[in-house]
């Protein structure tokens, strides 16, 4: 019987881990084991919409403190500088796996959106209307012209400033903290016993989560859980990291991904401040080479950017015995799609779930189930992010043409020949067993952006009626007009600190 958890490690990962488990299950003691001397990573981060919906829907916590402490900005999603187009853009709503209609006319376009979107890619639905119009949220005619908050944004936020409003969140529920370095652990009969700190504190609890980033310091240094590689899908293992003060710059409301030499690279806005980065291999370029392509891009960013090492890949299972990971200590993919902080809390989610279900006695075969679940979370990311490359066809180099040749693609090779014959078709989505399974992040949609966006070629063409293109152009017009009435990242800041606001969260 679980009564007592102990978490190793007090970044988002940790930190998240022990506020769903004791906002959900109150009666568990939790404690946080931090280091000062160990600090938080600093950089600035992307989410998903799974990320508000988890701290506001599910968790139900307190948007205005959450935005006064944590000071984040919304992301729509992400502007891909990639491929043959200037650019297009992935949203956290449906553009090409729907049908678009005119409701005054009875009239629904007879294909898939992604078949009109072949020329002109650009605002294939609202959000991404409002990403070419530069504002963030639409003016909701229903609410006085108020801003519509709905479902489908994520997060640009400090990770600074994520964990100190987390940190304070997290304390007052009850969550306990111990300050100490781990020196080790002491094994016994269920997994770990306790955790030995360098100052001789012994901690012993009933389930041990282990948030201790790439050390992974229980499941994969203590336990010596064997570690899966992602290397034949995700080649880059190296990151630039950069970013400066915000001057005239606009606050733009997505994130931005450009390719580069040998990989690609981020740009995340927030208020005060741009975030950049450039994800690389190094087998393909070295650091120094590397740095001086980031310099030369980033002129504002400062002249020494630190350089940070990573492996792609997860561990074989995820919860041993009485350890459980979560975050970079279970597994670790690119932030090419902001999937980070998304993983994370489905994981917590989760096992949350799996503690309710066998009343806090968990038996082997439901660590089984959080290890099949997870397992396929990861590896159907790892899939979605190999696409990403695969596909992209704007740089001809060494790198380029050997990701378009050589990267394996998992659960995808049958879209991929589905695609080739048959296009952007509503029937695609059977074709990737997660998504037909209702297991997958993303959604069919996601797929499609990235083969539409990339205009992935394929024989089934479609030739639109007059009618069709009418109907196309006239939707398109509408949420042009709508989206460049809507608010800015500045306009919305203002509103928020207005005395006169007031948070309601929008489902």
């Amino acid at each position: 019987m679980i009564q007592n958890v102990l978490i190793l490690g007090a970044g988002s990962a940790g930190l998240l881990a022990a506020i769903t488990l004791k906002k959900k299950l109150p009666q568990l003691a939790v404690c946080v084991v931090r280091s000062s001397d160990i600090g938080v990573i600093g950089v600035g981060e992307g989410t998903t919409p799974a990320m508000p919906v988890h701290l506001f829907g599910y968790l139900g916590l307190d948007q205005g403190r959450f935005y006064k402490e944590a000071e984040p900005l919304w992301k729509l999603g992400i502007r891909f500088l990639w491929g043959p187009r200037q650019h297009y853009d992935y949203t956290f709503n449906v553009q090409c796996d729907a049908q678009w209609e005119n409701p005054n006319q009875g009239y629904r376009l007879p294909k898939a959106n992604g078949f009109y979107a072949e020329e002109d890619f650009r605002g294939c639905g609202l959000t991404s209307a409002l990403m070419e119009a530069g504002k963030v949220f639409a003016r909701d005619p229903r609410a006085g012209g108020a801003p519509e908050m709905r479902v489908g944004y994520g997060f640009h936020i400090e990770n600074v400033k994520l964990v100190q409003a987390l940190e304070s969140i997290a304390q007052e529920l009850g969550v306990t903290f111990v300050e100490g370095k781990m020196s080790g652990v002491e094994r016994g009969p269920q997994g770990i016993a306790a955790v030995l700190l360098d100052d001789g504190r012994r901690l012993e609890a009933d389930l041990f989560v282990d948030c201790s980033g790439f050390r992974s310091e229980l499941l994969g240094r203590a336990l010596e859980e064997p570690f899966v590689s992602y290397d034949r899908a995700l080649f880059c293992d190296r990151a630039v990291i950069g970013g400066w003060d915000r001057t005239t710059e606009p606050i733009l409301p997505y994130t931005i991904a450009e390719t580069m030499e040998a990989g690609w690279a981020w740009q995340i806005d927030h208020e005060h401040h741009i975030n950049r980065g450039y994800v690389y291999c190094s087998q393909a370029i070295s650091d120094e080479a590397a740095c001086e392509e980031f310099l030369r891009k980033n002129p504002k960013a400062p002249k020494s950017p630190r350089v940070v090492k990573f492996r792609s890949g997860r561990y074989q299972r995820l919860w041993v015995d009485n350890v459980v990971a979560v975050g970079n200590s279970a597994g670790f993919v690119e932030p090419l799609e902001a999937t980070a902080l998304m993983v994370i809390v489905r994981q917590c989610t989760q096992l949350v779930n799996l503690l309710k279900e066998s009343r806090m006695n968990p038996v082997p075969t439901i660590r089984d189930l959080h290890n099949k679940f997870s397992a396929e979370t990861l590896d159907y990311t790892r899939d979605f992010l190999a696409l990403h490359y695969k596909l992209n066809t704007r740089l001809d180099n060494d790198f380029w043409r050997h990701c378009r040749a050589d990267t394996e693609m998992g659960e995808l090779r049958m879209l991929l020949d589905f695609y080739r014959e048959n296009g952007p078709s509503l029937l695609a989505r059977l074709t990737v067993p997660s998504v037909e399974k209702g297991n997958n992040m993303f959604g069919m949609d996601g797929y499609l952006v990235m083969l539409v966006g990339n205009r992935a070629p394929y024989d089934a063409r479609h030739n639109p009626t007059d009618e069709e293109r009418k109907i196309w152009n006239q939707i398109h017009t509408s949420l042009k007009t709508r989206a460049e009435q809507g608010f800015s990242v500045p306009e919305m800041l203002s509103a928020i600190r207005s005395p006169q606001w007031k948070w309601q969260w929008q489902t």
